[in-house]
C-alpha cells in the first residue's frame, strides 16, 4: 500500500459508516417517503394474526400494526401486511422484505444475536397438545412419541437442543401442524401456549399438558439489527399506548374469549412494555 493509498482507505472507511450511519438514522423518513409502513404477520395463527372470512388481515398483532401505521403516518391504513411463516422471519428482517415483524416472537439469545428485539407486548411459555383420550400424561411420556413442530418456532429451537433424542415432525405452517396432529401424523404439539389454548377450546377433544417446555419468556416486536430508529420509536410507542390500557383492549376483542374464564390479562399480555419476570 503507498502512502496515497493509506491516506484514502481510512476516508473512504470513514465515509462508508458515515453513510450506513446516515441510513440508520434516517429510517423513519424513509418509511415517511414511502408513506406505507410494512409489516410481517402471521396469517393462519389466531388470535394473533389471522385471515377472517371477508379476506382481511385480523388479530392483536395486526391490529397493532394498524395502530404503528396510524400513529407513524396519519392512517392505519398506510400498512403493508406481508404474510411469514415461522422460519422465515428473521430472513424477511435480514432482506429488507418488511420494516418490522409482528408475528408472535418469542425473544430468545439467539434470535437477538441477528435481530433487534422492542420492549415486550406479550409473555409466552411452551407447552404441548394432545388428544384427549392420549396415554400421555406428561413431557416425559413425549420421549417415545412423535411430536410435531413448526419449523423455527420457539419450540423447535427448545427442542431440538435440549431432546435432540426425541422425533419431531416438522411443518412450515402452523395450520398445517395442527391439521398434522388432528390427523393423527404425530402424539402431540408442541408450541406456544396461547395458540393452544385457543385451539383446545375452539376444537373439542383436546388438552394442553401442564408442564411447560422451558420457562416463560417474553415476545417482542422484532426489526432489522441496528435498526436503532425505529426500535426506539416503538419502544416509545409502546410505552404511550401502554397508557390508554391500548393492548388491553387488544386482548379483550381477540384473546380473551380464545381462553379460560377468569384468566389474568396481565399474565398474556406486556402493557406499555414493561417486562416483569
Amino acid at each position: 500500500m503507498n502512502i496515497k493509498t493509506a491516506l484514502v482507505f481510512p476516508l473512504l472507511v470513514i465515509g462508508l459508516l458515515a453513510g450506513a450511519a446516515a441510513h440508520a438514522e434516517g429510517y423513519l423518513d424513509k418509511i415517511k417517503a414511502r408513506d406505507k409502513l410494512i409489516v410481517g404477520v402471521f396469517s393462519d395463527k389466531p388470535p394473533f394474526g389471522f385471515v377472517n372470512e371477508k379476506g382481511d388481515y385480523v388479530g392483536f398483532d395486526t391490529d397493532l400494526g394498524r395502530r404503528f401505521a396510524k400513529d407513524l403516518l396519519g392512517d392505519e391504513k398506510k400498512v403493508e401486511f406481508v404474510v411469514v411463516e415461522p422460519a422465515s422471519r428473521i430472513p424477511f428482517l435480514q432482506s429488507d422484505k418488511v420494516d418490522l415483524i409482528l408475528a408472535n416472537m418469542t425473544v430468545t439469545p439467539e434470535r437477538a444475536q441477528v435481530v433487534d428485539f422492542t420492549n415486550p407486548n406479550l409473555r409466552v411459555a411452551v407447552q404441548a397438545l394432545v388428544p384427549e383420550k392420549s396415554e400421555v400424561k406428561g413431557l416425559d411420556d413425549l420421549a417415545r412419541k412423535t411430536t410435531i413442530v413448526t419449523t423455527g418456532t420457539t419450540a423447535d429451537i427448545w427442542l431440538t437442543k435440549n431432546h435432540p433424542d426425541w422425533k419431531l415432525l416438522k411443518f412450515e405452517k402452523n395450520s398445517e401442524s395442527l391439521q398434522a396432529l388432528a390427523n393423527g401424523r404425530g402424539d402431540a404439539y408442541a408450541q406456544d401456549n396461547l395458540v393452544l389454548f385457543s385451539w383446545a377450546k375452539q376444537n373439542p377433544g383436546y388438552r394442553v399438558l401442564a408442564q411447560k417446555l422451558g420457562d416463560e419468556a417474553p415476545i417482542a416486536p422484532a426489526v432489522k439489527k441496528g435498526n436503532v430508529e425505529l426500535r426506539d420509536w416503538v419502544n416509545t410507542e409502546l410505552a404511550n399506548l401502554g397508557k390508554d390500557k391500548y393492548l388491553l383492549k387488544l386482548y379483550d376483542q381477540y384473546v380473551r374469549s380464545q381462553l379460560a374464564d377468569g384468566t389474568d390479562p396481565a399474565a398474556v399480555i406486556v402493557e406499555g412494555g414493561a417486562w416483569k419476570p
